[in-house]
């Protein structure tokens, strides 16, 4: 919690309870009806009656002869008070003119309060959404501008940005699997395998498909995660089989979409005989699901076969023309002396798309 907002009320809040309330003292009924008592709490401690501030704690010495004296005086110099009171006068002079659109379209004015936890829960999810790097929170420029923006907001480090950041993913992951255990039909699942151009480490993806109550497709990334090499049917087996136990979602199953291809294939007849033979439909029958943009492209590579030759001689010349940027300039020099619109760059096709 932000020393912004400490645990003790302010002078704007009103606690009719305390005020109303009453406690037994040597048989005797002491009502407290001083608006002081807002402000303090009511103890005994060995047979002495005290008056404890809820900003600081300090304890006071009551007594019903001398009344909220003692207490009036400390309330007007309690240091913590003061500073609590300067710090939400401060914040509304920042944030009384910060308008919010009304269900009109319209505009009205409202005031917010600081709130340092809400704060950093803002800053992990942009770091999330936006793929910046965690070290940005560390980074000079951001903090000057955090510093100007919200002087109350406390800078933190990177580790303390990567807790945030999967203290936010454990919230969304528990609210998630929520959802997924009150669908009442069933899940479809796709997978694909990435390897990454600089670290060449390949990584799986586990998606989602269900319709919801309201009829409408939905998709969910559930998981993308490493997976170490050789990419066998049995480690990928038994990365998709964990990550499945690991969102409670291997009853609910209905099809599993993958890639054509042998690796798939075996993966598939592990999978199944790992899964409860009654939780799949038809007998397992509709289980297998083969890409259909996989065998799009695998037919497309098939009839361009017969024009291999002269891709073949295209490709290897956008490849050379792309290598260097001298090469680049070049061509579009060559093209310009031509008469030929240069407005796109070539790129190299990928043959598995």
């Amino acid at each position: 919690m932000s020393s912004a907002e400490p645990n003790q009320p302010d002078d704007s809040n009103t606690v009719n309870d305390t005020a109303n309330s009453a406690v037994n003292c040597n048989e005797k009924q002491i009502k407290f009806t001083s608006p002081m008592w807002r402000h303090f709490t009511y103890e005994e401690v060995n047979g002495t009656k005290r008056a404890v501030c809820k900003y600081c704690r300090k304890e006071i010495t009551y007594t019903t002869k001398n009344g909220t004296k003692g207490m009036h005086s400390h309330h007007k110099s309690c240091k913590i008070r003061i500073g609590q009171k300067k710090i939400d006068d401060f914040q509304s002079q920042l944030t009384g003119k910060r308008s919010k659109t009304d269900e009109s379209g319209g505009s009205i004015l409202a005031t917010h309060r600081f709130n340092y936890d809400d704060s950093r829960t803002d800053l992990a999810k942009m770091i999330t959404k936006h793929d910046y790097p965690l070290r940005i929170v560390e980074h000079e420029g951001f903090r000057d501008f955090c510093q100007g923006l919200q002087p109350l907001f406390r800078p933190i480090c990177r580790n303390t940005a990567r807790s945030d950041v999967m203290k936010l993913y454990g919230e969304e992951k528990t609210r998630m699997m929520h959802f997924l255990e009150s669908i009442q039909g069933r899940i479809a699942i796709t997978t694909d395998m990435w390897t990454a151009n600089y670290q060449k480490k390949g990584y799986m993806t586990v998606t989602t498909h269900f319709i919801d109550d309201s009829w409408q497709l939905q998709s969910r990334l559930l998981r993308f995660i490493y997976v170490p090499c050789p990419h066998t049917a049995e480690k990928l087996t038994n990365v998709l089989m964990n990550s499945l136990l690991d969102w409670n979602i291997d009853k609910k199953l209905s099809t599993l979409t993958v890639d054509n291809c042998s690796t798939n294939n075996c993966m598939i007849d592990l999978m199944v005989d790992k899964l409860p033979f009654d939780s799949l439909i038809l007998g397992r029958s509709l289980f297998h699901m083969r890409c259909a943009a996989h065998i799009l492209n695998l037919i497309v590579r098939s009839g361009l076969d017969v024009f291999g030759h002269g891709i073949e001689k295209v490709r290897n010349s956008c490849s050379f023309w792309t290598a260097t940027p001298k090469r680049h300039d070049t061509f579009q020099k060559n093209a310009k002396c031509e008469n030929v619109s240069c407005e796109k760059n070539l790129v190299v096709d990928c043959k598995t798309r």
